[in-house]
This record gives structure tokens, sequence and C-alpha cells, in this order.
């Protein structure tokens, strides 16, 4: 698992509210990333076999307390691309965040495109 630190260059906003987060070389297929951003630690998962091949979740296990679903196990449950915590293994959904084995359960997901090699994403304000 790379990790990634988003220094100036790559914190340059290009449309509105969408921030640079890195490069699509620094992508790992069929892995994840992990990007900082504006403070937040950002889960980037690249699955250039499926569509939509790029998701970003928040890299924060709220079950396990610590920053680690980038370095969780990429797969799929029942059609749903998923990551397994490295930690207690729940799974949770790269499209929409929710936990697959507690619903009450959920971790951020993020807008995000891969346009001209880089990587774009949308983070709400704080």
């Amino acid at each position: 698992m790379k990790s990634l630190s988003a220094d100036s260059e790559r914190m340059m906003h290009s449309r509105l509210d969408e921030v640079l987060l890195c490069r699509e070389e620094d992508l790992v297929a069929d892995s994840g990333v992990c990007a900082l951003c504006e403070g937040r630690q950002v889960a980037l998962f690249w699955l250039p076999q499926q569509l939509p091949a790029l998701y970003a979740i928040g890299n924060h296990d709220p079950l396990g307390g610590a920053n680690v679903l980038a370095r969780g196990i990429v797969g799929d449950v029942d059609g749903e691309p998923v990551v397994a915590s490295p930690l207690y293994k729940q799974h949770y959904s790269l499209r929409d965040g929710r936990c697959l084995e507690d619903a009450a359960v959920r971790v951020p997901v993020y807008p995000v495109t891969l346009r001209d090699g880089h990587v774009y994403c949308v983070l709400p304000t704080v």
C-alpha cells in the first residue's frame, strides 16, 4: 500500500470544489492507497477491470478506531464492491460506505474522477 501526502502542488483546486489528490501512476491496481487531503485521510481504490474503476472513501475504520481502510482487502460481496477492514474484517461498500455487517455504521464516500492522468476528489467543507 502506498501512502500519499498531498503537497501544495497537489492541493491546487482544479474545478470549483475539486481537489487534486494524486497522479494515476500513484494508484495500485486492485488495491488501496491513502491520500492526505485538507487534513483528511482519503482511501482510494483503483479497480481497473470494473466500472466505475475508481472509488474514494474515508480511511478511518469507525469500528476499529484506526485509519486503515486503504490497507484492507478489496473484494466483492454479492456484486457489491467492498473493502474488508484489516482490523476486524468488516466489509465496507465502496459505493455508499455502509458496513455490510452493521447497517448503523458508515464511512464517508467522496465523488472521485480520473482525468488527464490525475485523480480529483470533491470533499465536503468541514
